[in-house]
C-alpha cells in the first residue's frame, strides 16, 4: 500500500523574489518530519473545499505560523499580536470541520491553538504579561510534564519531553471535549488532545525542530502511523 497521504495547510507571505506577487509556503522541518515517519506529505492550499481535501488525505498536520485574530475568542488584538492570513485560517476551519471520525490531527503551536479556538477556547495573547518571562520564545529548549494515562505520553514514550519553543501565545480555556495534558514549568499549557477518544493531540512546543529527540520523532511516527491505520480502514471498507 502507499505511504499516508498527510495533508499540510500552507501559509502565504510575499515572494522574496518579486514584490509583486505572493507565494504558499511550509517550513521544510514539517515536510522532513512526515517523510522521515513514512508519510507523504501533501501542500494544500488555500480556497480549496474542505470536504474534498478531507478525502484526499489520511492525516492533517497543523503547522505553526503567527497568531489567530482575537475577534474569534471575543477579544480586542494586543499590541504584540500578528494575525496568519485570513485565508489560511478559513481553509484550516473548512477542513476542520469536514474531518472524518478516526482521521488524525496533529497541530503544532499556532496549530495546538487553532484546535482549542475552532472548538470555542481562548487564548492568552502574550505570555510575558502573565509568567512575567520571554522564555517561551526564540527557541528555548524547555522541559514540559505530561499527564500520566494520555495518549500524548503513550506517543512520546514517557510523563515528561523537551522540546524547542517559539511562542508568546498559548491556550487559555482549552476548548470543548479537550483536556490539558502537558504542561510547562511555569504552568503554562503546553499540549492539549481529545478527551472523547479522537486521535486530535495539539502540542504547543515544535517537535519538528527537534528531530534529534527519540521522543520528537515517537510523536511524528505514531501519528503517521495512525495515519497509515486509518488509510487502510477506509480501503477496506471501499471508500478509496
Amino acid at each position: 500500500m502507499n505511504p499516508p497521504v498527510i495533508g499540510i495547510v500552507a501559509t502565504i507571505g510575499p515572494d522574496p523574489s518579486s514584490d509583486e506577487r505572493e507565494v504558499y509556503f511550509v517550513g521544510k522541518p514539517y515536510v522532513d518530519a512526515v517523510l522521515a515517519a513514512g508519510g507523504l506529505p501533501v501542500i494544500l492550499a488555500h480556497g480549496i473545499d474542505g470536504a474534498a481535501c478531507a478525502t484526499l488525505i489520511d492525516g492533517w498536520l497543523i503547522i505553526g505560523g503567527n497568531d489567530l485574530d482575537p475577534a474569534l475568542y471575543g477579544q480586542v488584538r494586543h499590541p504584540e499580536t500578528k494575525v496568519e492570513p485570513d485565508t489560511r485560517f478559513a481553509q484550516e476551519k473548512a477542513l476542520y470541520g469536514s474531518v472524518p471520525v478516526g482521521m488524525p490531527v496533529l497541530g503544532i503551536c499556532y496549530g495546538c491553538q487553532l484546535i482549542s479556538v475552532l472548538r470555542g477556547g481562548d487564548l492568552i495573547q502574550h505570555l510575558p504579561d502573565v509568567t512575567g518571562h520571554r522564555g517561551h520564545s526564540g527557541g528555548t529548549v524547555q522541559n514540559y510534564k505530561i499527564e500520566e494515562g494520555s495518549r500524548l505520553a503513550s506517543l512520546v514514550g514517557s510523563t515528561t519531553v523537551e522540546g524547542k519553543s517559539y511562542h508568546h501565545q498559548a491556550v487559555n480555556h482549552p476548548g470543548d471535549g479537550l483536556n490539558v495534558v502537558a504542561r510547562g514549568e511555569d504552568g503554562t499549557v503546553e499540549a492539549v488532545e481529545d478527551g472523547c477518544g479522537a486521535w486530535i493531540v495539539g502540542v504547543q512546543w515544535h517537535p519538528e525542530r527537534s528531530l534529534d529527540v527519540a521522543a520528537s520523532r515517537s510523536l511524528f511516527q505514531g501519528f503517521v502511523d495512525e495515519a497509515r491505520r486509518y488509510k487502510e480502514s477506509k480501503t477496506s471498507c471501499g471508500t478509496w
